[in-house]
């Protein structure tokens, strides 16, 4: 990918500064630091609308270039020390562990071909949402996504109206599923590595899960019944024919994404005094063995499935390589921005973090739900978690009980916003793609944000009043 080269050069030009970490102190930042970060928001939104052939063909280009214009001039005014640190951290730390555990899963789930054509009534449709629901929490949104998104469309695929059933599979498998362990979402996943217990959140958010997921789904049924069903013509001729049994090809995979879930839960279990420095950033033992673990995954997966299953899957590199560069920039052009919030009443953005306090100083559990979760729908919702987690105290004891429910409002937050936006959570945007290299017709940046602020916000309104007063 070009976008790698252009981060490969970047590194380069920070190799002489990277022995020599230096911390970023985000309360001596302007604000001006964060205009980058918001350029690649704003162009993933308006772009693809404004010239839709442009981005299709040179987006990574579009990536690329808001990644230097903030690197370049932050090298030359805080020196290569701080980029440096900075970047390796961004790279080592986050991102690439980040997209590894993305393409095992991306690349496993898409070794397993759901045999069989499958009808896409109201009822189904909500059948294998409410699934996806489940095993999102089992082996996490990307997994399950991955998994059940190919199916859902195929089974859809004699019908002319089928974006809002990828809009709601955004909302209920890519994001809310997935609040109910830390092998769900990486923010969950986070916490448990800082020392949440494993079975924490879904003792502490399970009736708000229960709630919006339940919702989401009576209100699709309602949708795709009442509305869309009824209301299109369905083709005479399904595409997909009816000529076997339903079933699964490359059933192997379902054993690879055990092994995933497991080497992801190891990595948090094991603890080791083995730690490597690489460029400034500490590296540990349990981490690099995951790591080397994914890629052994994803290599395997790719020799054992057969070639007629990524066939039948209409399996591509697309989409995966889409989310690789976008999340490559946002990581990058996050930098500055996570620092500023991590000043907290020192930074620029002070005003965020003294409204989640009351005036007799305790943390106000609805001010946590929906600054985390503003916060998430824009960025990536891990580090936001971790800001705020921090913001709270930082100690893990005192937040899974004194501080119960500010620690599940920032876990709810964390999870159930990433679906306000597109750029929310990773599989918001692979799913995405998928859609569209099937046909679909999926709505922009902000034609979605209109479906997740009729149909989410509004529950989330609900939710605050019930469980986060």
């Amino acid at each position: 990918m070009k976008f790698a080269h252009w981060m490969a050069a970047a590194t380069v030009f920070a190799l002489p500064g990277l022995a020599r970490a230096a911390e970023l102190d985000g309360s001596q930042l302007s604000p001006l630091w964060g205009v980058p970060f918001a350029g690649i928001l704003l162009s993933i939104a308006l772009v693809p609308l404004l010239a839709p052939h442009f981005w299709h063909h040179h987006f990574g280009k579009v990536i690329a270039a808001w990644a230097l214009a903030f690197l370049l001039p932050f090298a030359v005014v805080f020196g290569p020390a701080v980029v440096g640190a900075n970047l390796g951290h961004a790279l080592l730390a986050e991102y690439i562990p980040f997209i590894l555990l993305l393409t095992a899963l991306f690349t496993v789930a898409g070794g397993i071909f759901i045999r069989g054509n499958l009808h896409g009534s109201p009822g189904l449709n909500t059948a294998i949402l409410a699934i996806g629901a489940v095993l999102a929490s089992v082996m996490g949104t990307t997994g399950a996504s991955m998994l059940m998104i190919r199916p859902l469309i195929r089974a859809n695929d004699n019908r002319r109206h089928t974006a809002h059933v990828v809009v709601f599979f955004i909302f209920i498998v890519s994001n809310a599923g997935g609040s109910l362990t830390p092998l769900g979402d990486p923010p969950l996943f986070l916490g448990f590595l800082k020392g949440v217990d494993f079975f924490w959140t879904v003792r502490h958010i399970f009736p708000e899960t229960l709630f919006l997921v339940g919702t989401l789904l009576a209100l699709f049924f309602v949708l795709d019944s009442g509305y869309y069903h009824r209301r299109e013509d369905i083709r005479p001729v399904d595409p997909t024919p009816d000529n076997s049994r339903i079933g699964f090809e490359g059933a192997a995979n379902f054993w690879l994404l055990g092994l995933i879930a497991a080497l992801v839960l190891l990595s948090g279990l094991w603890k080791s005094a083995v730690v490597f420095h690489l460029w400034g950033t500490e590296l540990g033992l349990p981490g690099l063995v995951r790591d080397a673990g994914l890629i052994v995954v994803t290599l395997v997966s790719l020799l054992l499935t057969p070639q007629q299953v990524h066939e039948d899957n209409q399996f591509s590199w697309g989409p995966m390589q889409e989310v690789a560069k976008l999340f490559a920039g946002i990581f990058l052009t996050i930098i500055p921005v996570i620092a500023m919030l991590k000043a907290g009443v020192n930074g620029p953005f002070s005003a965020i973090v003294a409204a989640v306090t009351r005036p007799d100083g305790t943390p106000d559990p609805a001010m946590y739900f929906w600054a985390t979760g503003a916060l998430s729908s824009f960025l990536d919702n891990a580090p936001t978690y971790l800001v705020f987690f921090n913001t709270a105290g930082g100690d893990p004891q005192v937040l899974m009980n004194t501080l119960a429910p500010t620690l599940a409002a920032i876990s709810a937050g964390a999870v159930f916003m990433g679906a306000n936006t597109y750029i929310g959570n990773a599989p918001n945007l692979m799913v995405k793609a998928i859609a569209e290299d099937r046909g679909v017709r999926m709505p922009g940046f902000f034609g979605y944000m209109a479906w997740s602020g009729a149909v989410l916000i509004p529950l989330f309104v609900l939710m605050t009043f019930i469980w986060f007063r």
